[in-house]
């Protein structure tokens, strides 16, 4: 049985299915609601319900307090409907945005390669195109479960039939351990999307004339990859800076790749930064943590640029910490934000609206 959902302001009423949370049925309609983990955990998606019944589901209490739900909010991201329902969101446009339907796709894992002792490559040959914004994600099916996690695309999207993720080990999780350990080339495997709200403002870089600057850490350069791929594939000539940073020299990744594009485009700058690299070891780059290397390649000013930041919510936090102290501020700044359980209890400021 199907409902109608009408979502204000927008005035758009599309059909909700039994079952289906608001939040799905918003993105397959190609209506983008704020949200952030998808699972009830943050309140990101905190939707008003003006008219009709509702089932919270599995929202967080600490997201969703008892006073919040007593007068009408729900969370979109676990909320179901029983009724027609008309809800109210905080929609902002974005000029930058494809706002393109999540679809559900089937594949074949093509390849499976290890790029580090903790992170793997894998490439997913998909049996219908996916059309993504550089910087989205795909969540992946886990046998077993009957539930999804979120990875991020490493790859460019001009590349519509396959698809690259970057996946690392994460100690005790089951859907990272699936595929860590028992994936394989040539299985069947399901994911939905395109999902997310981070990718490039480029209308505000060319009419600010701004530059793009790229913090990542771990499997956090996932995002970035596929970002700085489709700006180079697409001729940008404006400055490109890419600051990779891993451990030790094991765990960093696609570094060759980065290395010969920045010899072949003048535009584009990469430094890579290891923090707990050997001091007798070889290695002749950066050293220290990524905000570190920010600092001293731009030497403490980030003006003139838009950033993008992906890895360990401490390395965000210290990102965002530098860039404001070098004079880029909120507006200038955009993060991936893929929280856990254990994120969602961490209090940030009410200051800060993105990030």
């Amino acid at each position: 049985m199907s409902h109608q959902l009408t979502i204000e302001p927008l005035g758009q009423t599309i059909d909700i299915e039994e079952g289906q949370t608001i939040l799905d049925a918003a993105l397959r309609a190609g209506i983008y609601l704020p949200h952030a983990c998808g699972h009830g955990l943050c309140g990101s998606c905190k939707v008003q319900v003006t008219d009709g019944d509702i089932e919270h589901g599995d929202a967080s209490g600490f997201a969703l307090m008892d006073y919040e739900r007593e007068e009408g909010l729900c969370l979109a991201c676990c909320a179901t409907v029983e009724s027609d329902v008309v809800v109210e969101a905080e929609i902002d446009e974005e000029p930058d945005a494809l706002n393109l339907l999540v679809q559900d796709f089937a594949g074949t894992v093509s390849r499976i390669e290890d790029l580090t002792p903790t992170i793997k490559g894998v490439w997913i040959a998909l049996d219908t195109p996916l059309t993504f914004q550089a910087g989205q994600y795909i969540n992946l099916h886990i046998p077993g479960e009957g539930s999804t996690r979120a990875f991020s695309i490493a790859s460019a999207p001009a590349q519509k039939t396959e698809i690259e993720l970057n996946i690392r080990r994460v100690p005790g999780g089951m859907g990272t351990g699936w595929v860590h350990d028992q994936l394989r080339a040539g299985e069947r495997v399901k994911i939905v999307g395109p999902y997310g709200r981070f990718f490039l403002r480029e209308s505000a870089h060319l009419a600010q004339d701004l530059g793009y600057l790229f913090l990542a850490g771990g499997s956090g350069l996932s995002s970035p990859r596929s970002m700085v791929l489709d700006l180079l594939a697409n001729g940008c000539t404006r400055p490109i800076t890419l600051v990779n940073g891993a451990r030790c020299r094991a765990e960093l990744y696609h570094h060759a790749e980065f290395v010969q594009l920045a010899q072949q485009h003048a535009n584009f700058n990469y430094i890579a930064a290891l923090s707990n690299e050997p001091e007798d070891s070889d290695w002749d780059g950066a050293r220290g943590f990524v905000h570190e290397a920010a600092k001293a390649h731009f030497n403490n000013d980030f003006r003139g640029h838009k950033a993008y930041l992906c890895g360990p919510p401490l390395m965000i936090d210290a990102c965002i910490t530098t860039l404001m102290q070098g004079r880029l501020f909120e507006r200038d700044i955009y993060t991936e934000k893929f929280i856990s359980a254990a994120d969602a209890q961490q209090v940030r400021s009410p200051l800060f609206r993105k990030i």
